[in-house]
């Protein structure tokens, strides 16, 4: 594999700038020296901003943008042999990486490089670590995948001391990363395109618990079952935290606020008790919070300041994410597109004040659609009534067409029995929120790809 020389910054490419993780790499490498230049399918505000940063974008993937002085290109998941950018490096012999291989190469620069993965829960986990790290003072980079309002981006250019990372599992991106703290929040099945079952899923993220060294440590969710199996036979620090007292981390006394904001006592094995306040709401994110705790605790942060970040720490971008009233509706905004993270989200907005619970919901691709019909049909009860917008498809994410919609997914909402409907545009959909929405009403746009838009064409913003 190329290797990437940090102390003599050259040029770098990147196939597919426009990524939320893409894009973060090119400010870093940007940050440090390097000549920075990329290229996308389509123009967008990330696209945007890079160019408004001093970082040239082409956008339109063509062999011209490729030129003999390119030091390297780093292409994503979703650039194919085709593409004829990747064809020109190939032809010309210029050196290729993956995303994951150069965020891997970057973290082997820090002294304590965190990574943390999961099924779900990856970017709010990240962003209160790196809120905490900050509150701390000390200068963290950080490479996120969401918008965190404390660094106005998904990224920070920092010291060489802390590096924390999203560490993706799907094609297996995150083993080509070196963490000395590694996190596991959650196993289950998910990118079913390109993992063949659950055991291949469990697989990955024991391979990626065996990257970490002796003097490293792994801080796991020890609800995930059969835990051992993740955690047997590696050579460095074992930590975990759940639900009950068997757990090194636990929480008690739980409660919510209006907003379904939870505040724990988080029981630590020493026999340490602390009181937390949150400002996000659900209690998916006291989890997540105790995972973040216990990488602060590893990290040496002061428990005074940790509490301090979290109560301050109030979301990523698409989070729960606040958006606005229109005629008394509420409306907010989350990226959940996972069944689990649908019946989070909607189990906090449960708790939220309303009258009635709307979710619009966008399936994000045909092949997670397909393979979890049924769960996300599940999952949608839980709120009152369900719009379906059509499957976001990921462009050259999958090849095979899929004989799958969401009318689908409707049909199975309706067959255990709530009330769901299916419109193939958001102009319709918006016409029907408008025509059906009352003032007290709580209305969630929610999956991956660009639902987001409903709600922010509704308020006009």
């Amino acid at each position: 594999m190329y290797q990437i020389d940090f102390r003599h910054p050259g040029k770098i490419h990147f196939i597919g700038i426009g990524g939320i993780s893409m894009s973060g790499l090119a400010e870093i490498l940007k940050d440090a020296g390097f000549e920075v230049s990329g290229s996308d399918s389509t123009k967008s505000a990330m696209t945007d901003m890079l160019q408004e940063k001093g970082i040239p974008v082409a956008i339109g993937q063509r062999e011209s943008n490729i030129t003999p002085d390119i030091e390297c290109a780093v292409y994503t998941s979703a650039i194919r042999d085709t593409n004829p950018e990747f064809q020109a490096v190939r032809k010309l012999g210029i050196p290729v990486l993956s995303r994951a291989e150069l965020l891997g190469q970057l973290m082997k620069n820090y002294k304590m490089p965190v990574a943390v993965s999961g099924t779900h829960g990856k970017t709010t986990t990240t962003s209160m670590i790196s809120e905490i790290l900050l509150h701390g003072n000390t200068d963290p980079t950080l490479s996120i995948g969401g918008i965190l309002p404390s660094i106005g981006g998904n990224y920070r250019s920092g010291g060489h001391d802390y590096f924390v990372a999203e560490a993706c599992e799907y094609t297996n991106s995150f083993l080509s990363f070196f963490p000395r703290i590694g996190v596991i929040l959650n196993v289950e099945e998910d990118h079913m395109d390109f993992f063949k079952d659950l055991e291949d899923i469990r697989h990955s993220f024991r391979e990626f618990a065996g990257l970490l060294p002796e003097d490293g440590a792994l801080v796991i969710n020890g609800e995930i079952p059969e835990l051992s199996y993740f955690t047997e036979g590696l050579k460095c620090r074992v930590i975990t935290y759940g639900w009950n007292d068997r757990f090194d981390y636990h929480p008690e006394e739980v409660s919510h606020d209006e907003l379904a904001r939870a505040s724990f006592t988080l029981c630590r094995s020493s026999g340490d008790r602390q009181r937390f306040t949150l400002s996000v709401p659900g209690d998916h994110n006291v989890s997540n919070a105790m995972a973040a705790i216990a990488v602060a605790d590893l990290l040496g942060i002061g428990r005074t300041i940790t509490a301090g970040a979290l109560k301050d720490f109030t979301g990523t971008d698409r989070r729960f994410e606040y958006k606005g009233q229109i005629g008394g509706v509420t409306v907010i905004d989350d990226y959940a597109h996972h069944p689990t993270e649908i019946a989070a989200t909607l189990t906090a907005a449960r708790n939220y004040p309303h009258k009635t619970l709307w979710c619009v919901f966008q399936p994000h691709t045909h092949s997670r659609t397909r393979a979890f019909l049924h769960e996300f049909a599940q999952a949608l009860t839980l709120a009152d009534r369900v719009v379906l917008a059509p499957i976001y498809e990921v462009t050259g994410r999958e090849i095979e067409a899929l004989d799958i919609s969401s009318e689908h997914v409707c049909e199975e909402i309706r067959r255990l029995g709530k009330d769901a409907v299916c419109f193939p545009t958001f102009d319709e959909i918006e016409k029907f929120l408008l025509e059906n929405c009352i003032n007290g009403d709580l209305l969630i746009t929610m999956g991956a790809g660009d639902v987001h838009k409903i709600g922010e064409n509704l308020l006009g913003t």
